[in-house]
């Protein structure tokens, strides 16, 4: 789908302020089609009921957080849709963290407090750019790697199980 006014977006977020929230930046950069969903459970319940092509969800919820959800939807042979781009949006911005979401399947990191314009760019860079799924033993998901660069040594993934 390349126009993202025709985009079906669930908000995953258990704070009904910070829905309203992006929900208001989405329809002011034209994205009208909107669900909405205060934990991961109740994510998956909406998605195997509405036909959903980008999540943008928050880390911390309970009882399923942003986390186990991207893994749920990324390795879970129940999972509505293993291939369905997911945006974190979280004020948890320490390496360590944007690593953790970035290994459990996550396409995009936003920083809270979000801007119409981050969650712009990283919707387009989904859209337009999206990078392709890699399997390995432990992983399944975008590939992690941003930079094309040129590698001269082992192949470490064919040793993953």
């Amino acid at each position: 789908m390349s126009r993202i006014d025709q985009l079906n977006v669930m908000i995953v977020d258990d704070n009904q302020h910070m829905r309203s929230l992006v929900r208001a930046i989405m329809e002011a950069i034209g994205i009208r089609n909107l669900i909405e969903a205060r934990e991961g459970e109740h994510a998956l319940e909406k998605m195997r009921n509405n036909e959903v092509h980008l999540v943008i969800t928050d880390w911390n919820m309970e009882p399923m957080d942003g986390i186990d959800f991207t893994r749920y939807l990324r390795s879970s042979p129940d999972s509505p849709d293993p291939f369905i781009p997911v945006i974190m949006l979280t004020g948890h911005t320490e390496r360590a963290k944007v690593e953790l979401a970035r290994d459990a399947g996550v396409d995009e990191f936003i920083a809270k407090p979000v801007t119409a314009k981050a969650l712009l760019a990283r919707i387009n860079s989904i859209v337009n750019n999206r990078r392709p799924f890699i399997r390995t033993g432990r992983y399944f998901g975008p590939d992690r790697r941003r930079k094309n660069m040129p590698f001269d040594g082992p192949e470490k993934r064919a040793d993953e199980n």
